[in-house]
C-alpha cells in the first residue's frame, strides 16, 4: 500500500492512510476530500513516521524541481563565543528553538551563520517593513546569490527570501512548502494567536526564533515552543554589559505633578477606578483589555475609558518631565541622545519644543535612512521616538537614553535600553528613566528593572 502526502493551501493531505495507521499521527479525517488532513508544521514528524513504517510513501510536498534550487555560497561569518554557543545549542536541539539575546548583541549575525552553515532554503520573517529593508541589506552583504523579498510592494522568491509577518501570512498557503528553514526575528510576536497560522502553514522542519524578550505568559510560551521550539540559549543584558555590550548606568529620576495636574489626574482616575473595580469583582481573572472591550459597550464605560486615556496622557508628559527633559538635553548636548516617549503626539511635541528630529511610523523609508545616517555621523545629536526604535532597527551608537514614558512594560524597556548599548571602545552609556511619584509609574518602573537583573541603578 502506498501513502500519498501533498501540500494543500497551507495544510497537508495524507491519502491512503488506513484508519489503524492514523493512530498516533497528528492528522484528522476530512470527509470533504476523503483524506486525512494535518498542519504543514507537522510535515517532518509525519514524514519520519511513515518512512519508518512498512508503508510505501509518495511524498509530493516539495514543489517539483525545488530540490535543485539550492542556496548560493555564503561568505565566512565570524561569531563571538556566546554566538557560537547559541548556534551549537540550536543544532543540538535538532535545529528547532528560540535564542534569547539582548538588543545589540548580534542576533542577526547568529541567524546568518545558521543559514550559511545549514545550507538550507530559508525564509526569514520580520515584523515591519523597516526591518525587511534592513535584513535584506544585511543578508545581501553575506550571501552570494539574489535575495528574495515579500513585502513593501515586492514579491520575489529565491532560495533565501525575507518577508514581513503580514506578507508571510498572506502568501504561506502558496509558498509554505518551498523552504526548509524558518528564521523568525522578534519571535515573541507569535504564540498569542495573532498570525500564528503563518508558522503553522510552513513545512520547514528547521526553525530558529530570535528575541530579546521571550513571552512571560505560560500559554504563550507553550504555544511558541510548539511553533518554533523551546528556548535553547539565553543571556541577559547583565550577562553581556561591560564585555560585548557597553557598560551603563540606569538612573531613575522621580518627579511630581503640579497641584493643578494632580487635581486633574485624581479626578480622571476616580472616574474609571469604580467601573474597573466593579468589573474585576464580576470577572476576577479578566484582563485590562477585556475591561476596555466591555466598557466600550456602555456610556458609563466609555466615559471611564476617556478618563483613563486623559490620565495616561498626562503622566506621559507633565510639566516636570518637560522641564527635566530640557535640562538633561542641555547637560548632554555634546552626546548623542535618544529620547523615548509613549506616543507619536508626544514625540512631535518634544521635537517642536527642543528642535530635535522625530523618528515615527510616519517617516518614510528614505527619510528614515537619512535621519539615522545623520545621527551616525553626528550631524544630528538627538532623536525622539515613540515605538519605531523599540524593535530590531539597527541604530547607530548613542551614549545617552532618556525614557520619558513607556507603554509596553518590561519588554519595551529592555529593548529601549538596548538601543544605547552598542559596544564601542571605552564606551559607558547612561539611561535615564523619568517617573511620576504617587502614580502607577512607580510600580511599573520597578517591574521594568526586573528585566535588567544585575545592572547598577540609582535614584534621585
Amino acid at each position: 500500500m502506498t501513502i500519498g502526502i501533498e501540500f494543500d493551501r497551507g495544510t497537508l493531505l495524507v491519502r491512503g492512510l488506513p484508519s489503524a495507521g492514523a493512530a498516533g499521527l497528528p492528522v484528522r479525517w476530512d470527509p470533504r476530500v476523503q483524506a486525512h488532513r494535518a498542519r504543514a508544521l507537522d510535515y517532518a514528524e509525519i514524514q519520519l513516521r511513515l518512512k519508518r513504517s512498512s508503508l510505501a510513501l509518495d511524498d509530493r510536498v516539495p514543489p517539483p524541481g525545488i530540490a535543485a534550487a539550492r542556496p548560493a555560497p555564503w561568505k565566512n561569518i565570524e561569531l563571538r563565543p556566546y554566538q557560537e554557543a547559541a548556534l551549537h545549542a540550536w543544532n543540538v536541539a535538532g535545529r528547532r528553538g528560540v535564542v534569547v539575546l539582548p538588543t545589540g548583541s548580534g542576533k542577526t549575525r547568529l541567524a546568518l551563520s545558521a543559514m550559511a552553515a545549514s545550507g538550507l532554503r530559508t525564509l526569514c520573517l520580520v515584523p515591519t517593513r523597516a526591518l525587511l529593508e534592513q535584513w535584506h541589506g544585511v543578508v545581501s552583504q553575506a550571501y552570494g546569490g539574489a535575495v528574495g523579498c515579500l513585502g513593501d510592494g515586492e514579491r520575489r522568491l529565491a532560495p533565501v527570501t525575507i518577508a514581513t509577518f503580514e506578507s508571510a501570512y498572506r502568501h504561506m498557503p502558496h509558498i509554505g512548502n518551498r523552504f526548509e528553514l524558518l528564521v523568525v526575528d522578534e519571535v515573541h510576536h507569535f504564540g498569542g494567536g495573532l498570525r500564528d497560522e503563518a508558522l503553522e502553514m510552513a513545512t520547514a522542519s528547521a526553525r530558529l526564533g530570535l528575541t530579546a524578550t521571550p513571552p512571560q505568559l505560560r500559554h504563550h510560551a507553550a504555544r511558541l515552543s510548539n511553533l518554533i521550539g523551546p528556548p535553547v540559549f539565553e543571556l541577559s543584558v547583565a550577562d553581556l554589559a561591560g564585555s560585548y555590550l557597553a557598560r551603563f548606568d540606569l538612573m531613575k529620576l522621580f518627579v511630581e505633578l503640579t497641584p493643578e495636574e494632580r487635581r486633574s489626574y485624581e479626578g480622571w482616575v476616580a472616574l474609571y477606578r469604580e467601573p474597573f473595580a466593579e468589573f474585576r469583582r464580576l470577572h476576577r481573572a479578566a484582563s485590562w483589555e477585556s475591561f476596555l472591550r466591555t466598557a466600550a459597550r456602555s456610556e458609563e464605560g466609555r466615559r471611564a475609558i476617556a478618563a483613563w486615556s486623559r490620565a495616561r496622557r498626562l503622566l506621559a508628559y507633565p510639566e516636570a518631565k518637560r522641564h527635566l527633559l530640557g535640562s538633561l538635553l542641555e547637560q548632554h548636548r555634546a552626546s548623542r541622545v535618544m529620547v523615548f516617549v509613549g506616543d507619536n503626539e508626544t514625540a512631535y511635541r518634544v521635537a517642536r519644543e527642543f528642535l530635535i528630529m522625530p523618528l515615527t511610523c510616519d517617516i518614510r523609508r528614505r527619510e528614515r535612512a537619512s535621519v539615522l545616517e545623520g545621527f551616525r555621523s553626528g550631524a544630528l545629536r538627538a532623536l525622539v521616538s515613540a515605538r519605531v526604535l523599540n524593535e530590531g532597527i539597527d541604530v547607530p551608537d548613542a551614549e545617552v537614553g532618556i525614557v520619558v514614558a513607556g507603554r509596553l512594560g518590561e519588554r519595551e524597556h529592555v529593548q529601549r535600553v538596548g538601543r544605547v548599548l552598542r559596544p564601542a571602545e571605552r564606551k559607558s552609556a547612561l539611561v535615564y528613566e523619568l517617573v511620576v511619584q504617587r502614580t502607577p509609574e512607580v510600580g511599573q518602573s520597578a517591574r521594568r528593572v526586573e528585566g535588567l537583573v544585575g545592572i547598577r541603578t540609582g535614584s534621585f
